[in-house]
């Protein structure tokens, strides 16, 4: 007899093999229903030991003691069910089974009415921002739609390699439910530090971004190649922000997804006009890729766990699971708060085993006490 045990909330589940206790647990119940049932045929049969020479003349003690008796029964059930409840909890670790795919979007339904509110057959509605927020709220995978998605010309696409560094046009990106409506005020815009001008590819500091470094904590992409066991041949880039690390990587032949969202610029229409792959897709989603797939998974700030260590936790197993044996976890520029939350991120990963090809810690140019870490890790063959 199976059992699984699901924590829902923070989008991670665990699981426990089932055990005799399980078998235990039966007999157990089984014991308590057969009391309760002897408890309730001896309330109703039981009579006292003294003689009545009619009943009648007492029938309220009658009704007071089977009163009683009804009494001591259901304190007696109510106590059994808390002891079975208190031990099925103790021997299986059982409390509720829920749904772990798509169990969050309970907690957006108006959201999700209104995403789902469309005319069949006829043209999606400009909502792919609503789209984002449920994806945000924990709401993934989204419900299919039988409705067509707005279509935008792409004129002007080249082919690889020049697509790499072409300049996008801004005609063919979907500007709906964004600030900013042109590369200008996003290029002006403070954004991220993985992403300052990332979408001017003829003047920023894209053109120079992981050829030629600006600190101690940014690493060259042919010295990491270099430290490849067996070859660096497909990667996974998380939080890639315009999708230049996998430009790169497209120079040397390597196949790099991209795993991005539309947040505050559109993203994902921008990595496809370079001719590269982008994954829209949330980090609280469980990547979907078969175990031991990737030669390379290259994470910036993005892997940020927004101050919840336990999250942390599980998208760093998920992106050991990914990894081949051998492979290589390449952390990009991890900001630091403190030095807590340096030790904190220390200790999770030391818990992996993984080789130090590579450690820098400094404090990223920007004359704040933050810290960044950058690292090359190398997964190690667990027997």
């Amino acid at each position: 007899m199976g059992s699984v045990s699901l924590k829902i909330g923070d989008g991670t589940a665990r699981f426990k093999r089932a055990t005799l206790c399980s078998s235990a647990v039966n007999i157990l119940m089984l014991f308590s229903v057969i009391i309760t049932n002897l408890f309730a045929l001896y309330a109703f049969t039981y009579s006292p030991k003294q003689h009545i020479t009619n009943p009648f003349h007492l029938p309220h003690k009658n009704i007071s003691l089977i009163s009683q008796h009804v009494s001591l029964i259901m304190k007696e059930i109510d106590s059994s069910q808390r002891k079975l409840a208190q031990m099925e909890k103790q021997l299986l670790g059982i409390t509720e089974m829920v749904a772990s795919v798509g169990h969050s979007c309970d907690k957006s339904v108006d959201l999700l009415s209104q995403y789902m509110s469309y005319k069949v057959s006829g043209p999606c509605p400009d909502d792919w921002s609503l789209a984002q927020k449920l994806i945000l709220k924990g709401c993934e995978p989204l419900p299919r739609r039988r409705c067509f998605a707005k279509t935008v010309p792409k004129v002007g696409l080249t082919s690889l390699p020049v697509s790499l560094w072409k300049p996008v046009s801004e005609k063919i990106l979907t500007w709906s439910g964004l600030g900013c409506k042109n590369f200008n005020c996003l290029n002006n815009k403070k954004s991220s530090k993985d992403c300052v001008s990332c979408f001017d590819l003829v003047n920023g500091y894209e053109t120079q971004k992981y050829i030629k470094s600006r600190s101690k904590n940014d690493f060259l992409i042919d010295d990491v190649l270099a430290m490849g066991s067996g070859g660096i041949r497909i990667g996974f880039d998380i939080g890639g922000g315009s999708g230049t690390f996998a430009a790169r990587m497209a120079e040397k032949n390597v196949t790099v997804i991209t795993n991005t969202l539309n947040v505050d610029a559109p993203y994902g229409e921008f990595i496809a006009a370079r001719g590269l792959f982008p994954l829209f897709l949330s980090l609280d989603h469980r990547f979907p890729f078969y175990d031991n797939v990737f030669d390379l998974v290259h994470a910036t700030s993005g892997l940020d766990d927004g101050g919840k260590p336990q999250k942390l936790e599980f998208l760093m197993f998920d992106i050991d699971r990914i990894l081949r044996a051998g492979g290589l976890f390449w952390l990009d520029n991890f900001p630091c708060a403190d030095d807590e939350k340096k030790r904190t991120l220390t200790r999770l990963i030391e818990r992996f085993g993984y080789k130090k090809l590579k450690w820098v810690i400094g404090d990223g140019g920007s004359g704040k006490p933050q810290v960044y870490l950058s690292a090359v890790l190398q997964k190690p063959v667990r027997i």
